[in-house]
């Protein structure tokens, strides 16, 4: 599905056949502007690549096969394997558009269409499943996960955690609606959604973004200047008052997730 990227004002998708829609959109670009989303589309998936393995390597999954579900561009699975992680990396994904970019591809296996609920594959086919910035963009995260998480033997997941003081502004709201969000959620919620789909947590990390998000969008010397300004404040805050630094802005939240009885 992917995430940051910017569309005119329209109301957020709710059903299946919207969102396929609105991402059917996001992906229709001319060449200048799919290429500035592509580069930042890869620049994400370094951040969540990171987040996938040290989630991994803490519980000690080495998985021979991976798939990611809403791959969206399949940015994060080639970034996966130039890593040399997840074994055979497939992808699925609601976008025929996003589909056709991913297929391009070869570091990844095989990608494919699916409706968006139910993943074309029989109980733990993959040791592992990914699901990177794509609940906050469905009606059912709980379903959604539980789905990931019957296909997959472990699902990792990562949500931005939005319901803060600065995602409370008109124009972040704004931003956030854009691109497609319908959860806002803090870390007790994106915990208990874990919970409703039937999933223990056996680890959890999160990120306050670097420095190079920040900068991605600055394009003149006092947009970088602040930037950094802001990157600052916001690494510092979170490393001596993280509770508090989630009540005032967005961080990433990201947790690897095993039934219960596992």
């Amino acid at each position: 599905m992917g995430e940051h990227q910017q569309r005119g004002p329209q109301a957020p998708p709710t059903g299946t056949q919207e969102l396929a829609s609105f991402y059917e959109r996001s992906y229709a670009r001319g060449a200048e502007q799919a290429e500035h989303f592509s580069r930042w589309r890869a620049l994400g998936a370094r951040g969540k690549a990171d987040h996938v393995i040290e989630l991994c390597r803490r519980a000690g999954v080495q998985p021979a096969s991976t798939l990611e579900v809403g791959c969206g561009d399949g940015a994060l699975l080639s970034e996966l394997r130039r890593r040399g992680f997840g074994g055979r990396l497939q992808g699925i994904e609601i976008s025929s558009a996003a589909v056709a970019i991913a297929r391009t591809r070869p570091e990844i296996d095989a990608v494919e269409l699916y409706d968006g609920s139910r993943i074309p594959a029989g109980e733990r086919s993959y040791a592992l499943g990914i699901l990177s910035h794509v609940l906050e963009h469905v009606p059912d995260p709980p379903a959604l996960l539980a789905e990931a998480a019957r296909a997959c033997g472990a699902v990792v997941l990562e949500v931005p955690l939005e319901a803060n003081l600065s995602a409370r502004r008109a124009s972040r709201r704004a931003h956030s609606e854009e691109v497609g969000h319908l959860q806002r959620l803090d870390r007790t919620a994106a915990r208990a959604l874990i919970a409703r789909a039937g999933l223990r947590r056996a680890g959890e990390l999160e990120d306050p973004l670097p420095l190079a998000t920040q900068l991605f969008f600055a394009e003149s010397v006092g947009a970088r200047l602040r930037a950094c300004a802001r990157w600052g404040v916001r690494r510092l805050l979170y490393a001596l008052a993280p509770a508090l630094a989630r009540r005032l802005f967005t961080v990433h939240y990201a947790a690897l997730c095993l039934p219960r009885d596992a």
